[in-house]
């Protein structure tokens, strides 16, 4: 079947040049080189986002005091703040806890794989956020607002830094095939940074990208005619409109043509040997989905991307599918955690075994934490966890960290951070300064202010840097 001028117009036009126009010129970073004042620990970026608010008190920050305090009020004349108000008694973790690793760090069988890797991680176990609301909170997460209009950090890296691949976009993000995190697509948006920035999503299956190729066969010469048409016209019109616009256009088109060779040889898993497949569990039907995105995430780094995000739940419905433990934490995590345990372990001990670890980042984020009591009526022991923004766990791995170690603490029943809280503002100054960024410099001038990811706060967490 033949395609007519109209409908290859119309792909080119579309879903694979978007994917282009994102990303175009990105070699270039556009920030100013003072944001760059030392070397960088870290070149990349893997971000591993749980959508939905993992329990910190059943997987990374044991509490003794919890199991022993099961049943009782929380010891607090404070009215807690939750998404659903109802405030049960308090609830001991569902998961053992253990000492794992030659540094003894205490993490729950709940991830029985990612705790083999206990000796690559540090655990920052004192997080706040600002919002027990799903989308406000991930917003924040990723931009350090809770509003729309801002930034994510991959974008502001891909500003900072620019892509070591000129054939591929500078930040791709894998979402969970069953459904979009709160907020949707908002979540790897440029903001009010140049469109090029903005995240690329790419499919594990099936054609990564919409548009890669055109719907029907063509006529290689009738194309070469095509693009020689539309190159004299771009050469007149640069000759009367010189203008940036133009030529960021034409780049675009360029890196599309690169796309279409890169993407598709990027994404093909098939030549991976089996024991990689095995051990990422490709062959497991509860494993195969978020396991193809780990090594999928790894292969992007090997060509040059500079952020991948991936996002474990996706659907804020009925039934959420996603870490939102709301009627029973241990059916939900049990199933949400079979999905990601084994493909993250997999992927640190991958990058660790191909020299990629020692400077690359690894970041295990969630929105918030869930309350050390039950989200059930007054005096009564319910099975599940409401939303906790005043505490709770993310882990990083990699370059320029103190591995094996745990940084901060929440009280004795995880409910509040009260040693060492950390701001997103604060994580993220951390990001940039192991990407050798200093984050009080890395801005965009918008709306007559000079913006920047940790807005006018952050600290750097330099306790648990190497």
């Amino acid at each position: 079947m033949s395609t007519n001028r109209r409908d290859f117009l119309n792909w080119s036009t579309s879903g694979l040049m978007t994917a282009a126009t994102w990303s175009l010129l990105s070699q270039e970073a556009a920030a100013s080189p003072q944001a760059i004042t030392h070397p960088a620990k870290c070149q990349r970026v893997i971000h591993l986002f749980m959508c939905g608010g993992l329990s910190h008190l059943d997987s990374f920050d044991y509490k003794p005091a919890l199991e022993k305090n099961h049943g009782k009020p929380l010891p607090s004349t404070e009215q807690p703040e939750t998404f659903f108000g109802q405030v049960g008694l308090l609830r001991k973790n569902d998961w053992a806890f253990r000492q794992q690793g030659k540094s003894g760090l205490w993490i729950s069988d709940l991830f029985p794989h990612i705790a083999t890797c206990a000796d690559e991680l540090t655990v920052i176990r004192s997080m706040v956020a600002d919002s027990a609301n799903h989308t406000p909170a991930t917003f924040q997460a990723n931009t350090g607002f809770r509003f729309n209009g801002f930034p994510v950090l991959g974008s502001w890296l891909s500003y900072g830094m620019g892509s070591e691949a000129d054939d591929l976009p500078a930040y791709v993000v894998l979402p969970d095939s069953r459904g979009m995190p709160a907020g949707s697509t908002i979540n790897w948006t440029n903001g009010f940074l140049p469109a090029k920035h903005q995240g690329v999503p790419f499919r594990t299956k099936g054609n990564p990208i919409d548009d890669l190729f055109p719907s029907g066969d063509y006529h290689a010469e009738a194309e070469a005619e095509t693009r020689a048409f539309i190159a004299a016209l771009n050469a007149q019109h640069r000759l009367t409109r010189p203008e940036s616009e133009l030529e960021a256009r034409l780049t675009s088109y360029e890196l599309a043509a690169k796309i279409q060779l890169s993407v598709p040889e990027v994404t093909d898993l098939a030549g991976e040997t089996a024991q990689t497949q095995s051990a990422y569990g490709l062959d497991r039907t509860e494993t195969a989905d978020f396991g193809r995105s780990c090594l999928l995430a790894r292969r992007l780094l090997e060509q040059g991307v500079r952020f991948v995000q991936l996002f474990s739940g996706g659907s804020f419905g009925s039934p959420r599918i996603n870490w939102d433990g709301h009627e029973n934490v241990f059916d939900n995590h049990s199933q949400e955690a079979l999905r990601v345990d084994q493909p993250i372990a997999a992927l640190l001990k991958d990058l660790r075994q191909r020299g990629l670890l020692d400077d690359t980042l690894v970041l295990f984020t969630t929105e918030f934490g869930r309350t050390p009591f039950t989200q059930s009526a007054k005096d009564t022991v319910g099975s599940g966890r409401d939303h906790n923004m005043y505490g709770f766990s993310t882990w990083l791995a990699g370059g320029g960290l103190k591995p094996g170690m745990s940084y901060g603490n929440t009280d004795d029943v995880g409910w509040k951070s009260v040693d060492k809280p950390v701001h997103w503002h604060d994580f993220h100054a951390t990001v940039l300064q192991l990407l050798g960024i200093d984050h009080t410099r890395l801005t965009y001038y918008h709306n007559g202010i000079e913006r920047r990811l940790t807005n006018v706060h952050g600290e750097v967490l330099h306790e648990i840097l190497a």
